[in-house]
């Protein structure tokens, strides 16, 4: 079975609620369902249902939350839960994105336990998971990605693995002026698909979604965009 072709873009702390809203119309009217591409889009947590109501009839279109928090309710102010993302419409979450970690010290074992509450409702993580430049230069990266992924996800039952999309980001070629290339990205999703392989099985690891991260221009989009695009 073919794996998705998923365009997921992170707007990060970015665009006014109007500004979203002018770029999901413009998106809209760029694509379709028949161009055979699942787009993602993760706006700030505020504008979060009214992307999903002025998407909600298009199935080609989901929308993902940047976070959440590990637990299902309390005093967490400022906070978000899954269960809240869940009840206006939201599909996806983005977990463990280089800037929750670097700039909130975000580590694999909280992703472990945000992973387990997201995998206890609807909503669908997307892991991510990379390397900065100091790792790549040492040779480390294939085993610093193994890392992330065994401490944050390899705890889970192959059919709760099964519904993770991963997002590889190469940290090392952003704005370090180096530049990834596509091979180097199609290099650590064989190696990644390979760990997936050995902890469960080959089927699981060529059903999975790998996406990979990094700004783009969606060629069927006027916009510009992060986008992580799944290869082949």
């Amino acid at each position: 079975m073919p794996r998705p072709k998923i365009a997921a873009g992170n707007w990060k702390m970015n665009k006014t609620l109007n500004d979203g809203l002018k770029l999901v119309r413009e998106i809209r009217a760029d694509t379709k369902a028949s161009d055979g591409v699942q787009i993602i889009l993760a706006p700030p947590a505020v504008f979060l249902p009214s992307i999903v109501s002025i998407t909600a009839d298009a199935s080609h279109i989901e929308v993902a939350a940047q976070n959440c928090h590990e637990a299902e309710k309390g005093a967490y102010t400022g906070e978000i839960a899954v269960d809240m993302l869940a009840s206006v419409g939201v599909k996806y979450v983005i977990l463990g994105h280089s800037e929750r970690r670097q700039y909130y010290g975000e580590t694999n074992h909280l992703l472990a336990q945000k992973i387990d509450r997201v995998l206890g409702t609807d909503v669908l993580p997307i892991f991510c998971c990379g390397e900065a430049l100091e790792i790549r230069e040492a040779g480390q990266h294939v085993a610093f990605v193994g890392e992330q992924l065994r401490e944050s996800l390899f705890h889970l039952s192959a059919e709760q693995m099964a519904k993770v999309i991963i997002a590889y980001e190469p940290i090392w070629a952003i704005g370090t002026g180096v530049t990834a290339s596509k091979e180097q990205a199609q290099e650590m999703h064989r190696e990644i698909r390979q760990l997936i392989a050995a902890q469960y099985s080959p089927e699981l690891a060529d059903a999975i979604a790998i996406l990979s991260g990094g700004c783009a221009k969606l060629a069927i989009s006027v916009a510009l965009i992060p986008l992580a695009v799944v290869f082949g």
